[in-house]
């Protein structure tokens, strides 16, 4: 739980659900002019004119999505809007709005709040996005925070699961595997913890991995960049669930099939090292992870040379006829059909 300077909590009763909207909410400021209101009336008002909407929605609960014993409340606010933006940059448009909605039990002072808030604002400030809505309640079940991220563009720019075709080229951006490897690093410090509560972490050596999990960063940039080299991905998702799940998505929508191929998948260093440490395999990790929200897209073999070279992009391999299916290339050139072993938040413990 965060101190304050006086050690002195104010209770989120005093203020009651307006009074902590207003309070939340004052330091929001308004940059778009498609927001025609924001907070402080009963709705949003919007006008994106020409242009078209897209809307994502994501719930994030504590105990499911985050642990609050190493994740600090500003990074949980900051990524619980890195989530949602990513999945409007993964439709190829701009993210300009959200709206946040919370449910806190009692055990959260209104420092705490402040310092969720606190990410959010510098995640709006940040990306450019506009806080335009939400609604505060009261839980019995600790937190729950639920984003949705509104964004624009032209209907000839957005870009769907269902584009790809048979040769198109596998994109990625970045590099894969960080974010999982670094939740292995927290819960593993966070056992020793529980064992010995005087031992400080020495985090430096996984400072890369662990920010890719308490931190991660949407892609606007790679949105971007493809604008200026004027490449229009054919298909495109965020991978969040790990990297086979999200090919496995493009190619259902696509009805197309896939080879991956296991020697170009990006690996940070980091990734590599943590990966013989905890005795996993990298590929798997890469596949299965998830929580990256790097962006996976599809173009054109024509759109190649534009692309190629370029150190933020990475093509992994390539689109086949649907018969062939997903299929990882393994190093020994051997063929594994791809299966979704990613992320899944009704999965059992």
């Amino acid at each position: 739980m965060l101190e304050d300077k006086n050690n002195e909590k104010t209770s989120l009763e005093k203020l009651g659900e307006f009074g902590l909207i207003d309070h939340l909410t004052k330091y929001f400021t308004i940059n778009h002019k498609s927001t025609i209101k924001g907070v402080g009336d009963d709705a949003a008002v919007l006008d994106f004119k020409n242009k078209k909407t897209v809307l994502s929605t994501d719930l994030l609960i504590e105990g499911i999505h985050f642990d609050l014993s190493y994740m600090p409340l500003k990074h949980l606010g900051y990524k619980a809007v890195m989530v949602n933006i990513s999945d409007v940059y993964a439709m190829n448009a701009k993210a300009t709005q959200i709206t946040v909605s919370i449910a806190v039990s009692n055990r959260f002072p209104l420092e705490a709040i402040e310092e969720l808030y606190a990410g959010i604002a510098l995640a709006c400030k940040t990306y450019n996005v506009d806080m335009i809505g939400g609604d505060t309640t009261s839980s019995n079940k600790g937190m729950l925070i639920s984003v949705t991220a509104l964004g624009e563009a032209e209907e000839k720019d957005i870009t769907y699961r269902s584009g790809a075709k048979p040769n198109d080229l596998l994109v990625v951006t970045g590099d894969l595997g960080g974010a999982y490897m670094g939740l292995q690093v927290l819960e593993r410090e966070k056992e020793v913890f529980k064992v010995n509560p005087n031992n400080q972490p020495d985090l430096e050596p996984y400072s890369y991995i662990v920010e890719r999990q308490l931190k991660p960063e949407a892609r606007k940039d790679m949105v971007e960049l493809l604008r200026k080299l004027d490449v229009k991905p054919t298909s495109m998702i965020d991978i969040s669930d790990g990297l086979s799940s999200e090919i496995l998505h493009l190619c259902k929508n696509s009805k197309v099939g896939c080879h991956l191929y296991e020697n170009k998948i990006p690996l940070d260093p980091t990734v590599i090292n943590s990966c013989e440490e905890f005795k996993m395999d990298s590929t798997t990790v890469a596949l299965s992870g998830g929580e990256d929200y790097e962006l996976l897209f599809t173009i054109d073999q024509a759109d190649f040379p534009k692309i190629k070279g370029n150190p933020n992009l990475t093509v992994i391999g390539h689109m086949t006829d649907a018969e062939g299916g997903a299929n990882l290339v393994t190093r020994a050139d051997t063929l594994i059909p791809l299966t979704a072993q990613g992320w899944n938040s009704f999965q059992g413990s």
